[in-house]
């Protein structure tokens, strides 16, 4: 059985690798925090140049905010696929957003089940 921190660094290399080929650039810092029946992911410093170029107007900033989400949204099956293979949940649904003032995103994966409780019976047997 795998341990939390394990399946934490995981969804972690997932969502960097993820980055890179889905959205052209990888994040600066990740942190993915299991939490009962949740997989929260923090991903910081996620902006292009150019979007970064683009925030710099209030209309950049929501063009910038529609694409990504119309992104996340054509993406959506494949992050659920990842993610519940790594944790062995189903996942129910993926919250998303993405800060336009510093560049960081945010992930909340809805898992069928409470995962922190299973890993800390599991460490516990």
């Amino acid at each position: 059985m795998k341990t939390k921190g394990a399946i934490e660094a995981q969804i972690s290399d997932a969502i960097v690798k993820f980055e890179v080929e889905y959205m052209g650039r990888g994040p600066k810092e990740t942190r993915v925090h299991i939490i009962e029946d949740m997989v929260v992911v923090r991903l910081k410093g996620v902006l292009t140049p150019a979007e970064e170029q683009l925030t710099k107007s209030i209309d950049g900033k929501e063009l910038v905010k529609k694409m990504r989400a119309t992104l996340i949204d054509k993406a959506r099956p494949l992050l659920y696929q990842v993610v519940g293979d790594i944790t062995g949940t189903k996942i129910l649904d993926l919250h998303t957003d993405i800060s336009t003032e510093n560049g960081e995103r945010l992930f909340v994966f809805s898992l069928d089940n409470n995962l922190q409780k299973s890993l800390t019976r599991n460490k516990d047997s």
